[in-house]
């Protein structure tokens, strides 16, 4: 765990902006019959414009995993995390599509994501949407010195499954910084008053995924993409939050 200065937090507000701006962009960009590989342009050519990096492009968490192909995340449906942009993938009227996207600004990361209806979705779909939304927040409120890390979770789970949806288990936020994945890991789920405490200058990525159905998940075999087990839907939200003396800090909110 690495505790940030004001300095370096300073450039990770920077940071958390332009991620902020770009997901804003992309989420203005999702329409019926546009495909993930346009959005994915998008995302790279405004990269490319404020002069930072992606940590995506390239990325192998560990040898044996094919490097990940593209900039940005674009999961659809009941495609939870990590799904791979392609000319082939086209939105269509009703879709969700969950948008994860991270930049390096002078060698630190920001880290966010969102999902967001394709046109119009059911009210069973928008209520997903909302939950799930607010989920983030009400994980959000206890980054707070005098907590624990599993308090977030708690919160998450417990908010989450009060609405009858699952949490996934098998993915969960984590520290960010000079590396997108740091130390501690942050799970969506766990027992109150539990786990490491947290300190100002701390910097979590806090990202819960909720399911429709149950909270199993399978990869793919394009070695990335994790999709729901019984193909139900499933929502994705992240901010990178910087604990304060006073409470928590959104570093990628506009």
């Amino acid at each position: 765990m690495t505790v940030k200065t004001e300095a370096e937090l300073d450039i990770m507000r920077v940071a958390g902006r332009y991620v902020a701006e770009i997901l804003f962009e992309l989420t203005d960009a999702v329409k019926p019959g546009v495909t993930t590989m346009a959005l994915n342009k998008i995302a790279e050519e405004a990269i490319r414009k404020r002069k930072v990096k992606s940590p995506f492009l390239g990325y192998q968490p560990h040898r044996g995993m094919p490097p990940y192909p593209a900039s940005l995340c674009t999961s659809v449906n009941d495609e939870v995390v990590h799904g791979i942009p392609s000319d082939r993938t086209v939105l269509k009227d009703g879709d969700v599509i969950g948008l994860d996207f991270a930049v390096i600004h002078e060698g630190y990361v920001a880290d966010a994501a969102v999902t967001v209806p394709v046109g119009k979705v059911s009210r069973s779909v928008q209520r997903l949407l909302n939950i799930g939304r607010q989920s983030l927040l009400e994980g959000i409120l206890q980054t707070q010195p005098t907590k624990r890390i599993n308090d977030i979770g708690h919160a998450v789970q417990r908010y989450a499954e009060r609405h009858n949806y699952s949490i996934v288990r098998d993915y969960m936020g984590h520290g960010v910084g000079r590396r997108m994945h740091e130390p501690p890991s942050v799970p969506n789920y766990g027992e109150p008053g539990t786990g490491m405490r947290m300190q100002p200058g701390l910097v979590l990525a806090i990202e819960p995924m909720l399911n429709q159905g149950v909270k199993e998940t399978f990869v793919a075999p394009d070695g990335w993409t994790v999709k729901t087990a019984d193909g139900k839907l499933s929502v994705h939200f992240e901010h990178t939050v910087a604990i304060r003396q006073d409470g928590p800090e959104i570093l990628t909110k506009l």
